[in-house]
């Protein structure tokens, strides 16, 4: 074993949840979020959020290799089941503009949280049933 450190992370660039229905989670993502996708097909669609991706794969469809095209190379084969969770950044002043927007498209906030020292969290689900967090700077040290 090496005692030398390993070279520094600078953070999450993709984030994936799995879907069962692409078209379902799409209008979930888009009209409750307000999401606008980067690329998307019938095998995934990809969101910019801030300095990272969201991606939404059809479950199923990434179980074998991915050749991509002009020799750019491959994507080893991924899928995933079973409930995620995620936790998307917000702005404290957004806080009850979020809670506001949820109901009015009818999610039901499950679990509301305190973090000290000042972070705030929301949670609930998308249609696939993976949690989902809208959360406040205050949370992590980093964050």
């Amino acid at each position: 074993m090496s005692d030398r450190p390993a070279p520094a992370i600078h953070g999450v660039i993709e984030t994936v949840l799995y879907t069962a229905d692409m078209a379902r989670a799409r209008r979930f993502f888009e009209t409750v979020l307000g999401l606008t996708p980067h690329l998307a097909d019938e095998r995934f669609t990809a969101y910019p959020t801030g300095y990272s991706m969201l991606l939404i794969f059809q479950q199923g469809q990434t179980d074998d290799t991915v050749q991509l095209p002009d020799g750019m190379g491959t994507i080893p084969p991924h899928d995933g089941g079973g409930r995620q969770h995620i936790a998307l950044a917000i702005d404290h002043e957004a806080l009850a503009a979020w809670e506001a927007r949820l109901d009015e498209h009818g999610i039901v906030i499950e679990g509301r949280t305190h973090w000290p020292p000042d972070g705030e969290s929301l949670y609930f689900r998308d249609p696939d049933g993976h949690l989902l967090e809208l959360v406040t700077p205050g949370l992590w040290p980093n964050y």
